[in-house]
């Protein structure tokens, strides 16, 4: 049977229960952009995260943008983007815990020799301050920032990490990551334990759905736990 050659890794909700913390951070920043160009409505973190779960604070400037229909110039969207970065990697080492399990199945992975890397849409120092891993960000790492569906940072770590897309697996938790492993042709773990925590049994069973159906998962992981199982059956297709 083939052997995984590179275990990639998402970071927000996936490796650690981030997600809402940094949504907690920009939201005020979020609610600033609006005013200052004159815009009425103003957002709730769970309101935030319902429309821009899975994209950094840049891709959501830009969705805020075509949105409510206003244009930030470039300066005035990495001004923006610095500060949410501060306010996010503040919140997150203070407060950020891993998700239940992770910190066992990474030792079991590491253990097993498989070499593991994180390949997240967040900013590298957001990441860091979250787990410290080896670190691939859409926001900073290549010479032109992008955002998860975009499979660029997928194709990006894999070229730096000398492997094929098919050598590989990945585990996301979230439509757009999916979406850009989907993309990259990188065998996929949709992991929706953290639904279950965050928001209960529903909408746990909701994202699973899309993440098979939508996102061609190859399989579904509830629990850490289930890590192990994953791993083999995704190496099982390989």
């Amino acid at each position: 049977m083939p052997r995984c050659k590179y275990i990639l890794l998402d970071c927000d909700n996936t490796l650690c229960l981030s997600e809402h913390l940094a949504f907690e951070a920009c939201t005020d920043l979020t609610n600033e952009v609006l005013e200052k160009f004159g815009k009425s409505e103003r957002y709730t973190v769970k309101q935030l995260l319902e429309d821009f779960v899975g994209h950094n604070f840049r891709g959501m400037l830009v969705g805020l943008q075509q949105k409510h229909e206003f244009k930030m110039s470039p300066e005035e969207v990495d001004a923006y983007v610095d500060r949410e970065l501060g306010a996010v990697t503040a919140k997150l080492s203070e407060k950020c815990e891993p998700c239940p399990g992770v910190l066992e199945q990474l030792a079991w992975a590491k253990k097993e020799g498989y070499p593991m890397s994180v390949v997240s849409t967040s900013a590298k120092p957001r990441v860091v301050a979250s787990i410290k891993k080896h670190v691939y960000s859409a926001a900073t790492s290549m010479e032109k920032p992008s955002s998860k569906p975009d499979p660029a940072i997928y194709n990006f770590a894999c070229e730096k990490l000398g492997v094929s897309q098919k050598e590989c697996l990945t585990v996301e938790d979230s439509k757009s990551g999916a979406t850009a492993a989907m993309r990259a042709g990188i065998p996929l773990i949709g992991y929706v334990g953290v639904y279950g925590i965050e928001e209960g049994k529903e909408k746990m069973e909701q994202m699973a759905k899309i993440l098979k159906e939508q996102c061609n998962a190859a399989v579904i992981m509830y629990d850490w736990k289930e890590f192990p199982d994953c791993v083999k059956k995704i190496e099982s297709m390989m």
